[in-house]
């Protein structure tokens, strides 16, 4: 890193991991991520702002890079702390909704049918059990997900939000 003092990466991995974590959790927003990992890539670019913002000297893309992949597993983390209580609350409702999807199945083909049958018995069958075995293996993905997407949001935050470098102060004779 540039300057004189090192800045803690600290706070803005947890930042930016929050950001990428708590909307890659809530129902229907976690949707972003359909679009090229939109809250991932998010999480990175607000961790290395606030990176460049703790700091007088300009970030580096490495500063970018690394603050983004600490922001990614971080927010890997935060997202399945969050998604297994949204799951446990939000299970009734996704039941409820697989119910309409079966009671209108008539005019969708048979194979769409059985495989929204299946999916609602597995959920109210696997209870709380099935949500945190479910959770703990897209944890893993995340972890990879959040490994290159944030870091890819890292390297840009820190080539958007970079400060510009100092005027030089030596004289030339």
């Amino acid at each position: 890193m540039n300057g004189t003092a090192k800045a803690s990466y600290g706070q803005p991995a947890l930042v930016g991991g929050a950001v990428m974590g708590v909307l890659s959790a809530l129902p229907f927003v976690y949707l972003g991520n359909a679009c090229c990992c939109l809250w991932v890539v998010s999480g990175g670019v607000v961790a290395a702002y606030i990176l460049q913002q703790n700091q007088a000297a300009p970030i580096t893309f490495a500063d970018g890079a690394l603050i983004g992949l600490l922001a990614g597993l971080a927010g890997a983390v935060i997202h399945m702390l969050l998604s297994i209580p949204i799951d446990v609350l939000m299970g009734p409702f996704e039941r409820e909704m697989a119910r309409r999807i079966i009671d209108n199945a008539g005019e969708m083909p048979p194979w769409a049918a059985e495989l929204a049958r299946r999916a609602a018995e597995r959920q109210a069958e696997g209870g709380i059990v099935f949500i945190v075995v479910r959770r703990v293996f897209i944890l893993f993905f995340a972890f990879f997900a959040g490994a290159v997407f944030s870091t890819l949001g890292g390297v840009l935050g820190a080539a958007v939000f970079r400060k510009p470098s100092p005027p030089s102060t030596t004289i030339d004779v």
